[in-house]
């Protein structure tokens, strides 16, 4: 069992405790947070003790690992902190803010020989492992365009001054929390992508509610992402080929389950297909996988490269947010 601080106990980091209580991969043995409230809150609900600073959950010798829940800002210290005190770590998304950042991260990690995990859930759902399987197969020919798109109104519970809603800690608008898990995805099939051009919209929030970017692949192929931080939940993937196509649409976020839909045609094919796949806990799993690569049995699915290059993305689509214009990507 990895023996691991949750570090950030709000919303996200109970919901992780939560669903790795059952957990035969990691032991959740305390939780870190500055907020008293926070800490007595987690305590009288987990069962845990709870301690106020970081550094006490990586100096102690019954932490191997933390899982970071926590502000954007605080994600580079916090991993090069863990990592070099030999703790293995685990990071919510987005890692970094900036893609030197995240090679900073990614090298202290290296340094120490800890395998960095990232708060990816959605590789792990299993309709998009499928499309991902087709496309290693060759099953839909060469790529020619993927479209994706997330929606969540999640966002209209979140205070104005909250920092989820800081420019500085969102600097691509519902791409900081929503449109990362698609280019995240799509990097893993795709590979690099080399230019961005985006366009960010306010309509009902006080802060940037509406993006919508266009991807270049080194690879050739094109993409789409769109996220609407203010609709009601809505999640599609869908990729076309040469010789197929294949589409995802999810029926609920994956916190409240419920299938997704599953269609794909292939060339002649009189009408498409469609199936269904059953949900699964894609936390769980995203996080045990981890945990078995941080303790030498096994693989875990992220490369340096996906892990810099989703970041490189976000800063990308950040600029060209603000510029109007297609901007380059940084590579690894």
């Amino acid at each position: 069992m990895l023996r691991t601080a949750q570090v950030g106990l709000g919303w996200w980091g109970g919901q992780i405790t939560r669903m790795l209580k059952d957990s035969t991969e990691i032991e959740i043995t305390c939780g870190i947070d500055p907020s008293r409230e926070a800490a007595e809150s987690y305590t009288r609900t987990y069962g845990l003790p709870a301690y106020p600073t970081f550094e006490e959950a990586i100096a102690g010798q019954g932490v191997d690992a933390v899982i970071l829940t926590t502000p954007h800002r605080l994600h580079e210290a916090q991993v090069v902190a863990a990592a070099g005190a030999g703790k293995q770590v685990f990071c919510e998304k987005p890692l970094a803010l900036t893609a030197e950042s995240a090679r900073r991260m990614i090298e202290a990690c290296d340094r120490a020989g800890v395998v960095l995990g990232l708060g990816h859930e959605r590789r792990f759902e299993p309709a998009w492992e499928e499309i991902k399987r087709m496309v290693d197969a060759g099953e839909l020919g060469e790529i020619l365009h993927a479209e994706g798109h997330f929606s969540y109104d999640r966002f209209l519970t979140v205070p104005a001054d909250n920092w989820r809603a800081d420019k500085s800690e969102a600097p691509a608008a519902g791409w900081t929390a929503l449109g990362i898990h698609l280019s995240d995805v799509l990097l893993s099939m795709l590979g690099p992508v080399v230019q961005v051009h985006a366009e960010a919209s306010q309509r009902v929030l006080a802060y940037p509610d509406v993006i919508s970017v266009h991807l270049r692949f080194a690879g050739g192929a094109s993409g789409t992402i769109a996220d609407a931080s203010v609709a009601p939940f809505y999640s599609r993937l869908a990729l076309f080929g040469s010789l197929g196509w294949a589409e995802a649409r999810e029926t609920q976020h994956f916190s409240a389950g419920g299938p997704t839909r599953f269609y794909t045609r292939k060339r002649g094919d009189e009408e498409e297909t469609a199936g269904t796949f059953e949900p699964r806990n894609i936390v769980k799993a995203n996080l045990e996988e981890w945990a078995r690569a941080a303790t030498g049995r096994g693989k875990y699915r992220f490369t340096n490269e996906e892990r810099f290059g989703n970041i490189a993305v976000l800063e990308a689509v950040a600029r060209s947010a603000e510029s109007g214009r297609p901007e380059p990507v940084a590579q690894y």
